[in-house]
């Protein structure tokens, strides 16, 4: 069956940024990794796997996308390596972490409040890439795209993902928003510069694959908080139309999207 007969159906994607602490979070966007560990396991009681999103857009191009979760975690905090890939691995689920190259070893210094927090290295963006993960960009400072002039806008799309390639030895797919934030000119940016996908949060009438919806997932999300999320997805967001996933490589054969190591199950 092609990309272009299968019918319509909403993709489940979800959005966590840090995996720490969350006491200290005026955002409300940090969960601690015992929440995402319950997070996980509710998610493989229910026979559902997490997966990045290269792995995700490719199995639904060919029709097969049911049971899949996008799991992506935005900013490349340095405890995505420490505290929620081996917990990924527990569960054999794979996930999209979202970089900065042009902060690597920095901070959150956008966050005007709460703490500040350590981003990944170039060895900690190898490593997870090395991990099984999916390496995408989040530009390279964290800028808003779509208040960025030209030579800016180029920097964050193209050249972060220039970045990121020869850090990883591989080639990165896929763009995430900072802030969520999208227009067409961004989306123009994106695609022109090589990605072959991009997420938002909710882009509403630009969602398409250049502007993939997703779900908030935090801290007070439980079971059935979750149930309710993933019920309502389909009907709060703009659906996501088919088309051909421009994939140059499965994920077997790039590196970044291999299948995690055998391990602990639920």
């Amino acid at each position: 069956m092609s990309a272009d007969t299968v019918p319509a159906g909403p993709l489940w994607a979800a959005m966590y940024h840090s995996i720490t602490d969350p006491t200290d979070d005026p955002y409300q966007v940090t969960v601690s990794p015992d929440r995402l560990d319950r997070q996980l396991r509710w998610l493989r009681r229910r026979g559902l796997t997490g997966v990045s999103m290269e792995r995700l857009l490719l199995a639904r191009a060919r029709g097969g996308h049911a049971g899949l979760i996008g799991l992506t975690f935005d900013d490349g905090y340095a405890d995505f390596l420490t505290n929620a890939v081996p917990l990924l691995h527990r569960y054999r689920f794979t996930a999209t972490v979202y970089a900065l190259p042009g902060r690597l070893g920095g901070t959150n210094e956008w966050d005007r409040l709460g703490p500040r927090k350590p981003l990944l290295t170039e060895d900690g963006i190898r490593e997870a890439a090395a991990a099984g993960m999916e390496i995408g960009s989040h530009g390279l400072r964290h800028t808003d795209l779509t208040k960025a002039d030209d030579a800016l806008l180029a920097d964050e799309t193209r050249g972060s993902r220039e970045a990121l390639n020869a850090i990883t030895g591989a080639e990165v797919t896929g763009f995430c928003y900072p802030y969520g934030t999208v227009d067409e000119r961004a989306m123009a940016a994106v695609r022109n510069a090589g990605y072959r996908y991009a997420v938002g949060i909710d882009p509403g009438p630009l969602t398409g694959l250049f502007a993939l919806p997703r779900l908030h997932i935090g801290q007070e999300d439980t079971g059935p908080r979750l149930f309710l999320k993933r019920a309502l997805h389909g009907r709060r967001r703009e659906p996501v139309p088919y088309g051909p996933y421009p994939a140059a490589a499965t994920g077997a054969e790039r590196p970044g999207t291999a299948t995690v190591p055998e391990g602990g199950g639920a």
